[in-house]
This record gives C-alpha cells, structure tokens and sequence, in this order.
C-alpha cells in the first residue's frame, strides 16, 4: 500500500494532482479542499489511501490526517464509495462532518451534491459512534469555557459518561447556543451520548 508520496507538484487540478517521487509521477485524486491546501506549493508529502479494486486502482490523496481518517469513516458507510466521499470533503472540513454527524444535521450532508435525505441519514447513524471517538483538530469549533459547561461535564462525569466524549458534545451544543442553563446542557448532551 502507498502511505504517503513525498515530492514536487507536476500538476495540480481542483480534483486530482501528479506528485513526481524519483522519477515517478503519481496521479492522486483529491478533495477540492485538499486542492485549496496545495495551491502554491512546489514540494509536498501528501498522506494517501490506495484503493484497488477488480476494475480499477486509484489513489486517494489528502493533506493532513484528519481528511484521510474521516475519508475512510465516510467510506465505511453503506452507499457512500470513494467519489462521493471526495464530493463530502470538497464541501465539508473533517470538523464539520463530525459536528453534522453529533448534531443529527442531515440538512448539512443534504446540500453536498448526490447525497439525499436518506443517505445523509444513514451516514449520521453509522457514524455517529464513530466520530466520538475521533481525535480531529477541531480547530473551526468554537470552545467555550463558561461555568454552565464545566458543571455539566462534572454532572456528566458522575453519570460515568467520559470526560473527552461529554465535553466535545458539550463543544457542540454551545456552539449553536451557548447561553444554555447547566440543567439544558445535560439534557441535550444526554440526547447525544
């Protein structure tokens, strides 16, 4: 398997790029995002995901850990391959597919290009699991740190739920509402632990 292609940009489209490494060009499929993160640069290392299949080899490029992860989650869902995967990181940061996935908004997942209202579903419970466990940098989710979001983490604590899980799902629900009351928050996190 390519775990990675560590060289220059020979080509770089909004939907694919040719990383030359020794004398070899690779040509990697990636997100417009992806695209984004690369325009200006000559030397790169690009962390890839190959996918070999009876028709066909492709590679998957992404420029940092969180896209690849998330990839392969959103991969792992029934009736979402490799192009629609792509299609959901072109429109979505990994931080925002997880905050769509916690915060059941199939509207979200609704509005990527080919993802209906049934797909969108199915990719919130399959993955909804998942996400909790994922590390990503959250860094576009806005953390508040206010005396309501601490009581209800040490009532969510007590209730022997994990501290990582309850306080991201904390993260989540401020940042639609943060003037929430602690007795507010606990239910709604409950609803989403």
């Amino acid at each position: 398997m390519i775990h990675y292609l560590n060289g220059a940009i020979t080509e770089l489209t909004p939907t694919s790029v040719i990383v030359e490494c020794a004398g070899l060009g690779y040509f990697a499929n990636i997100s417009v995002l992806t695209s984004e993160a690369l325009q200006g640069k000559k030397d790169i290392k690009l962390l890839t995901s190959q996918i070999i299949r009876e028709d066909a080899h492709l590679l998957f490029g992404f420029h940092n850990a969180d896209e690849r992860t998330c990839f392969h989650l959103l991969t792992s869902v029934s009736g979402v391959g490799v192009n629609t995967a792509r299609m959901i990181l072109s429109t979505l940061t990994p931080s925002d597919v997880k905050e769509a996935v916690l915060s059941d908004a199939v509207t979200v997942f609704s509005k990527v290009k080919g993802i209906g209202a049934k797909t969108a579903q199915r990719i919130i419970v399959d993955l909804r699991d998942k996400v909790l466990k994922l590390d990503l940098d959250d860094t576009n989710l806005s953390t508040v740190n206010n005396r309501n979001k601490i009581e209800a983490l040490s009532a969510l604590e007590v209730l022997g739920f994990n501290t990582k899980i309850a306080g991201k799902a904390l993260d989540v629900i401020l940042k639609k509402d943060p003037e929430l009351s602690v007795e507010l928050l606990i239910k709604e996190a409950l609803k989403r632990l």
